[in-house]
């Protein structure tokens, strides 16, 4: 049988229970406030990322991606549908004007150009034809109205010899009444001629100019293939480089298909794109920075293209020095498009510690070695630098890498 065990012995258990777990949470918090005061709160000088404030320029800018491509290039196309029979030269390779690409397939448009030739003789003496039958023509008209003058004349006789004899009592009234009714009728038809003649000779010059419009369409078609034909021999038009050459030697190329790219590489432009969300932001004239490792080349946003692929907008950047030598063709590189500027103000070197918020915290170094928190206000900010507006004074010098860790810290000891 179990022996109930007294009250006053289990309090006492209680109590020394309490009293331990009490005496081990003294030690786990003593331990965190020793391991954060030897830890927590220190941090070494290799770790950190120091900038000191100073006076100068900060530029808020938005970031874009950009590619090289050349100042000036120009495509050459095929004049003509042809076939390539042969290339002289590859891309990459530097040309003179007159230097001879590649040759095409002339046959075909030969063949064109003598039917046109024909045509166009064929039509000129259709013209010499025209001319000839519508003179003949016009010349009957003139004989008919010559006939219709001498018949008007003869009736003009009759009438008055059908008076003298109706007075000399030979003939009757009836005889000048008939002989007056031709004479109207023969007038009418005179009339009648001549309309048809002045007619005639609107319609003669309307279809010999009709003709000979004709005839001037086939010539000068034929003068637009001569100058293509001319143009097949595809030759470099200017001293550069070739960046493309179809050298698909046998296959058949449509009229206005490339087969050529010839650039001049003294000078280099930026093609850039950005994201259509900031499209309001970008302006034609803004200042643009390239930057290609740690080289930075400004320019100006030339031009905006006005169609959007993709949510992306693309756009023109004009180099000041665009025959650095760092540019090369197709080269990606970043580009910064500057929408705001500010001079003369306080900035410190861009880093992980600035999370972009107008205000924040930051680390600002001591004399004697440590490092206290401070709130600071945040203006101006590039991939460069960031502008304190309020918080830092020029010649401090801050931590500028990511603290987040020491959040809660108020200072840090910098150990070297």
């Amino acid at each position: 049988m179990d022996r109930n065990i007294p009250e006053e012995t289990q309090n006492q258990q209680k109590r020394r229970l309490w009293l331990w777990i009490a005496l081990l949470a003294l030690v786990v918090v003593a331990a965190i406030w020793i391991l954060r005061g030897t830890l927590g709160n220190s941090i070494t000088s290799s770790d950190i990322r120091i900038a000191t404030a100073e006076i100068g320029d900060v530029e808020n800018t938005l970031t874009a991606s950009g590619e090289v491509q050349p100042d000036f290039e120009a495509v050459i196309t095929s004049p003509i549908t042809a076939v390539i029979q042969q290339t002289y030269l590859d891309a990459g390779a530097n040309v003179k004007t007159g230097d001879k690409i590649l040759e095409l397939d002339k046959e075909f448009t030969q063949l064109n150009l003598e039917k046109l030739k024909d045509e166009l003789e064929l039509k000129k003496n259709a013209i010499v034809k025209l001319r000839w039958e519508l003179e003949k023509s016009f010349y009957d008209l003139k004989i008919n109205d010559s006939i219709k003058v001498l018949k008007i004349n003869s009736l003009q006789a009759d009438i008055e010899n059908a008076k003298r004899l109706f007075k000399a009592g030979g003939g009757t009234r009836e005889n000048i009444d008939q002989a007056e009714q031709y004479l109207r009728i023969a007038q009418l038809e005179k009339r009648q001629l001549e309309n048809d003649i002045r007619i005639k000779q609107q319609t003669m010059r309307a279809d010999i100019r009709e003709s000979e419009i004709d005839a001037q369409i086939k010539e000068k078609d034929l003068q637009e293939l001569q100058r293509k034909l001319q143009q097949a021999n595809i030759i470099a038009t200017r001293t550069g480089v070739l960046t493309y050459v179809n050298k698909n030697i046998g296959s058949k190329v449509a009229e206005g298909e490339i087969l050529a790219r010839l650039a001049d590489l003294g000078g280099f432009k930026i093609m850039g794109s950005i994201s259509d969300n900031y499209a309001p932001q970008i302006r034609v004239e803004m200042p643009a920075i390239v930057r290609i490792n740690e080289t930075q080349i400004r320019g100006l946003l030339t031009n905006i293209l006005p169609s959007v692929q993709n949510n992306i907008v693309n756009f023109d950047v004009q180099l000041d020095d665009k025959a650095n030598k760092l540019l090369r063709p197709k080269m990606k590189v970043e580009v910064y498009l500057v929408t705001e500027a500010r001079p003369k103000t306080i900035r410190v070197a861009n880093g992980a510690g600035f999370n972009g918020a107008p205000v924040q915290d930051v680390f600002v170094l001591r004399t004697n070695g440590k490092a206290e928190r401070r709130t600071v206000k945040v203006g101006l900010s590039n991939f460069d630098f960031v502008e304190i507006t309020e918080g830092i004074k020029a010649g401090e010098r801050v931590i500028v890498s990511d603290m987040t860790k020491f959040k809660n810290a108020t200072e840090l000891e910098i150990k070297p």
